[in-house]
């Protein structure tokens, strides 16, 4: 199957989260066959950033930040088995949300993949004149990175034709156990660019905690930060490049997950951080939020918090061979159902139920 991705960027992670699950999501379905090019604007300063080269297997279009370039691209990928729109594309997005739709022909398909159905749903709830209500029929499918039911009933009840959560995942071969390094040492790691709807939560899990724990080491990164009031024994770290994310998890005695508020408030949201820690073998404390259990086992997979106050309680009682424990178990749990492998197998099948409406699925 030849697949046309629109996305924010495959080869930049900077200000981008969504990027390790653009890797995994595609490389798996790439292995499985599928041809891949994804489309990515010039903007943001990510292609500056970059921090992998155009992967062997994905064919990556970089097109500039203007209209004529977009129209440009999307003439490029008409002839695509199946179009993919992303949400957050971060330039253009409303023209590629009217524009993917028209490129529907009864041999293929056109699908919505949102990497932030949270906040989609949240906007477009609060505004009945937002012109992506009137898309979402328009599209084959929605596919979402997390949300559970809460997000599928809302995607249903605005005209979505199929709503599937399509969760984050491991890539194995790019987040792994690796020795510690000691510009990471410390009791407590959090990854995470400063987002409006983080930010509370980080006072809460993250720096109160730390104030809490005067006598740890914390260390914070991600893109942002370098203004935010913190307690001394808060080491910022500023971007941390993916290069780096297997020492960032394996050299702490535990990392933090903080799930932003839409995260939070529809539940059945696990970031990608969490499956990166799991995938080497990481002590993870998470907030909390609904739907856990469907992904990891909370106090022998994982530790669960319900503020700042339980992670400084989590960090107090750990030792290191605690963490060992719960960190192994996480591994385990991870590599036998939550890889890309797996969930690749799952978009096929939610591709293959549409067979009779399209050509050129594989088989």
């Amino acid at each position: 199957m030849n697949i046309a991705f629109f996305g924010s960027s495959l080869v930049s992670a900077y200000w981008n989260g969504a990027a390790t699950y653009y890797r995994g999501m595609l490389r798996a379905m790439a292995e499985r066959g599928h041809r891949i090019t994804f489309y990515e604007p010039d903007a943001y300063e990510r292609q500056a950033h970059r921090d992998m080269e155009d992967p062997a297997w994905a064919k990556v279009v970089v097109y500039p930040a203007a209209e004529a370039s977009v129209r440009e691209a999307l003439d490029d990928a008409a002839g695509a088995d199946l179009i993919v729109k992303a949400s957050g594309v971060g330039v253009f997005d409303e023209l590629l949300e009217g524009a993917v739709p028209e490129l529907k022909r009864s041999s293929n398909l056109v699908v919505f993949w949102d990497v932030d159905a949270p906040a989609t749903l949240n906007r477009t709830a609060g505004d009945p004149r937002d012109v992506f209500r009137e898309r979402i029929p328009q599209f084959d499918a929605v596919l979402t990175y997390g949300g559970g039911a809460p997000v599928v009933k809302a995607y249903e009840a605005l005209g979505a034709r199929t709503c599937v959560p399509v969760y984050n995942a491991l890539d194995p071969s790019t987040h792994y156990p690796v020795a510690p390094d000691p510009r990471f040492e410390g009791s407590l790691g959090f990854l995470g660019n400063r987002l409006p709807d983080r930010e509370r939560r980080v006072e809460e899990f993250f720096i109160t905690a730390a104030c809490l724990c005067p006598g740890m080491q914390f260390l914070l990164g991600g893109a942002g930060w370098g203004d935010k009031p913190m307690p001394p024994n808060i080491q910022y770290l500023d971007h941390v490049y993916t290069r780096d994310h297997n020492a960032f998890n394996c050299t702490p005695l535990a990392v933090v997950n903080i799930s932003r508020e839409s995260m939070a408030a529809y539940g059945f949201s696990p970031a990608t951080r969490v499956f990166e820690a799991a995938g080497a073998a990481a002590c993870l404390i998470t907030d909390s939020w609904t739907g856990i259990g469907e992904f990891f086992e909370p106090g022998r997979e994982i530790l669960v918090a319900e503020d700042g106050f339980g992670v400084a309680r989590h960090l107090r009682a750990l030792t290191r061979e605690r963490a060992r424990e719960v960190g192994r178990a996480a591994y385990r749990r991870v590599l036998a159902q939550h890889t890309y492998a797996h969930r690749a197998a799952q978009v096929e099948g939610i591709l293959e139920g549409h067979a009779a409406r399209w050509v050129g699925v594989a088989s």
